[in-house]
């Protein structure tokens, strides 16, 4: 950061608490997606975030930690669930930009390396889980269940392991076959998982 941005940020006094957190997130995602997660340090976030390294570890108990949760920050937007009332179709839509956002705009590498972070870490794995895998999930059961309460799915179908095999296949191929795959994989996906893989009698 330039001197004149420093000599503006303090002439201007101390910044609201929601404003230095917004900035924290916004530069960590920023290193996250660019670099991977060895760029998120507190030393670097802190210089690109413009704060103290004092707030950062009050906030966060590790980098790890942080980085999980500005992932979810920054992914958010683009993985908004649709209702369009067209199940098939919202569900292609979501699972495309997941896809697209795992394989084309760079989100895959440092997935993998928060995911194998979190193995070891138990910081990095409550942040990951409770600030974006299961936030995730729960949107997902949320879309199936209004299908389910409109007819548009059997009243016993399992809607857990329903969200498992559309999103589980997608990372499985990621973080353990390590196997290239794109968007094209998702019309399949989703038609098998909704029309299930037995001859229809």
């Amino acid at each position: 950061m330039s001197e004149q941005g420093v000599s503006a940020r303090r002439g201007r006094g101390r910044r609201p608490a929601g404003e230095v957190r917004a900035a924290v997130l916004a530069a960590t995602g920023r290193l996250l997606l660019e670099e991977g997660l060895p760029a998120v340090t507190f030393d670097r976030v802190a210089r690109e975030a413009g704060s103290s390294k004092v707030t950062l570890y009050k906030w966060w108990p590790s980098p790890g930690a942080l980085a999980a949760e500005a992932y979810f920050a920054r992914s958010a937007p683009v993985l908004a669930f649709p209702d369009t009332g067209d199940l098939r179709a919202d569900l292609v839509s979501q699972l495309t930009a997941f896809v697209r956002l795992m394989t084309r705009d760079g989100a895959g590498v440092p997935v993998s390396q928060i995911v194998g972070a979190a193995q070891t870490d138990p910081h990095v794995a409550a942040a990951w889980v409770e600030g974006y895998a299961r936030p995730r999930r729960d949107l997902g059961l949320e879309r199936l269940r209004t299908a389910q309460r409109k007819g548009q799915l059997r009243a016993d179908a399992d809607l857990h392991l329903l969200v498992d095999q559309l999103w589980g296949v997608c990372y499985h191929r990621l973080l353990v076959l390590r196997e290239p795959f794109d968007e094209t994989l998702v019309p399949r996906l989703v038609d098998q998982a909704l029309r299930g893989a037995a001859p229809q009698g």
